[in-house]
């Protein structure tokens, strides 16, 4: 599955390759570092996983936001609008694995993903790079 974050502003876009990235202002924790006073140093966290797509915030001051609603987590669907405080993209998903399945079950598992994630120290110290073949901005799997 392709997945981007689109940026409203008509910046770059950016490809998400790994199943789990950290979104925030703090260089060198985050994998997806967002330059804006108005983001958190570490504001949520997204998770791909089956073809799927799940946010959780991670107690942000300013929020994040999934078509206008306030959200602490959920399922993040082609076309919809994701904001980080004030920063916003949409969300684009591409041809392949994602399905028609209830995303319930993938939901409620989203906070169980993240806490074994924090437990194996996954989310410290995990570098971002650029995929030279789309110059898009890329957070790299390992």
């Amino acid at each position: 599955m392709i997945a981007k974050l689109i940026p409203i502003d008509g910046s770059e876009p950016i490809a998400i390759a790994r199943n789990l990235i950290i979104v925030g202002r703090k260089k060198g924790l985050c994998d997806l570092v967002l330059d804006s006073s108005s983001i958190s140093k570490v504001h949520c966290a997204i998770a791909k996983t089956d073809g799927l797509l799940f946010i959780r915030d991670l107690g942000s001051t300013n929020g994040t936001k999934v078509n206008g609603q306030r959200v602490s987590r959920g399922a993040l669907l082609p076309g919809d609008e994701i904001s980080f405080a004030d920063v916003k993209f949409r969300i684009h998903l591409g041809p392949g694995e994602l399905t028609g399945h209830d995303h319930t079950e993938k939901l409620l598992s989203l906070p169980k993903m993240i806490d074994e994630a924090e437990s194996d120290g996954e989310l410290v110290g995990i570098d971002s790079g650029v995929d030279s073949e789309s110059d898009l901005p890329l957070i790299s799997e390992d």
